[in-house]
């Protein structure tokens, strides 16, 4: 081993110091410029492929809220009409968020200590811990696989029905909602319609 670092000590004296160094230096001025080129170009790409991923998310969420919001209406409307005394009924149903996704992830960690000893006596020790998060997708289509699947939380709900001018009518419009939603009272208004 020494005589492998005696022989690279003499091709180093040998050199020119100040060539060897101007050599150095424009090696690492030119990796430094190809390190930012590469980030330029390829970083680009996982950013607009994470801003691609969120903007179909937030698509999809929309459209499922609006979905659910009117799933629950229909309901409200199949079961209120058939209370005895109410004829037509309007239901309108007012979300707190948006129904919200939980999609798999592929989740990798890697963690690498290094202790290294220099000839001097003198240690270093190097911590290195890498994270990727990817999500998962299935089938050919590309479609997120979702885990769970939060609803979105009533912030009210309108019931507008003939023969609701009817204080027990009323009441059990009113006392129906909260029930099949399983809401306080201080978010359902039942109305009598024309």
């Amino acid at each position: 081993m020494n005589e492998i670092l005696d022989k690279i000590k003499d091709a180093l004296t040998k050199m020119n110091n100040k060539k060897f160094i101007n050599n150095l230096f424009i090696i690492l001025l030119i990796s430094i410029i190809f390190l930012i080129v590469a980030n330029v170009f390829f970083g680009s790409k996982t950013k607009s492929i994470d801003r691609a991923t969120h903007n179909y998310i937030q698509d999809v969420n929309s459209s499922l809220e609006s979905d659910y919001s009117s799933y629950l209406e229909k309901k409200l409307v199949d079961i209120l009409s058939k209370l005895n005394g109410v004829g037509k009924v309007s239901v309108m149903i007012t979300l707190e968020n948006s129904v919200e996704k939980i999609t798999a992830t592929n989740t990798t960690k890697t963690t690498e200590n290094t202790l290294e000893n220099d000839s001097e006596g003198g240690t270093r020790e190097i911590h290195r811990e890498d994270l990727t998060t990817q999500v998962v997708t299935k089938g050919n289509d590309g479609s997120l696989l979702v885990v769970k699947e939060i609803k979105p939380t009533v912030q009210g709900v309108i019931v507008v029905a003939e023969g609701a001018d009817d204080p027990k009518i009323k009441e059990m419009l009113y006392n129906g909602v909260k029930t099949v939603l399983g809401i306080k009272g201080n978010k359902v208004q039942v109305y009598s319609s024309k």
